[in-house]
């Protein structure tokens, strides 16, 4: 998208920051605990958890913003959010597989998109007291700390947060040098280890949802790295079609790199 980059509206920032602050404290509530957990249609699980951050997210952010649309995963979509300027894009609990069994790759994750672009973001993990968050415009931070994308231009050695699995396959027209691969449940979290320069990039084959992305997508881009899609292409949000085949994120230095091997991925089955 072209333009100035829209600007959130005083207090949002703060609004935003507090009422993330408060789910990942009713998270840390539930954590741990016998929870209530039933399959989804699209086979991922949702807890009890899952329902009652949403329903704080939700009353926190909407009800002194009612102009603004709601998109989450644990919401039934509200296609009036399409006619929205600016929309609250929400996982209230990445990872939830994780976060039912006890573990600690899962966050809240929160975003403000205006004009299909986030503006605001903040992914929360409470037991590892990381609070990640940042403006369009304004940086990225840890912890209210300034972060940074890795500078690598080596692919060899590199730090991949992804499936082993992945990088093993046939499928990829030129082998992977040797990396050290981590695996991690939470794509939100992901997306901010790359941010904060502890990884140097993640790589997702499989669909992703607009709450699974946006928050993440700006902390990496202030951060200095770079998010497109598996063949380099941009990312809007806010869309009535909300899903997104796969993503690309990393330091700057190694984009072009990654995505010209995303972008010869012999895929099975041809793509829709």
């Amino acid at each position: 998208m072209t333009g100035p980059a829209p600007k959130p509206d005083d207090g949002d920032r703060a609004l935003l920051h507090d009422a993330v602050r408060a789910a990942g404290a009713l998270a840390l509530d539930y954590h741990g605990s016998a929870l209530s957990v039933r399959t989804k249609d699209d086979n991922s699980p949702v807890s009890e958890a899952d329902l009652a951050v949403d329903a704080l997210l939700r009353d926190r952010l909407c009800a002194p913003r009612p102009a603004y649309g709601w998109l989450s995963e644990e919401t039934e979509d509200d296609p009036s959010r399409l006619s929205a300027r600016a929309t609250w894009i929400v996982d209230p609990i990445d990872g939830t597989r994780s976060f039912v069994a006890g573990g600690d790759e899962w966050c809240v994750s929160a975003a403000l998109a205006i004009d299909g672009r986030p503006v605001l973001g903040a992914v929360y993990n409470p037991l590892r007291e990381a609070f990640y968050s940042a403006e369009r415009g304004g940086g990225a931070m840890l912890n209210a700390v300034p972060i940074r994308a890795s500078d690598r231009t080596e692919l060899a050695g590199a730090r991949m947060l992804g499936p082993a699995d992945m990088f093993r396959s046939k499928r990829w027209a030129d082998p992977w040098p040797e990396l050290s691969i981590t695996t991690s449940r939470s794509i939100a979290l992901r997306l901010c280890l790359v941010a904060d320069g502890g990884y140097d990039a993640t790589i997702a084959l499989s669909p992703k949802s607009d709450w699974d992305l946006a928050a993440g997508h700006l902390i990496v881009e202030e951060a200095g790295g770079r998010m497109s899609g598996l063949e380099g292409g941009g990312f809007v949000y806010n869309r009535a079609d909300i899903r997104h085949p796969g993503l690309v994120a990393s330091g700057g230095p190694l984009h072009s790199e990654l995505v010209e091997r995303t972008r010869h991925f012999r895929w099975k089955h041809p793509r829709p």
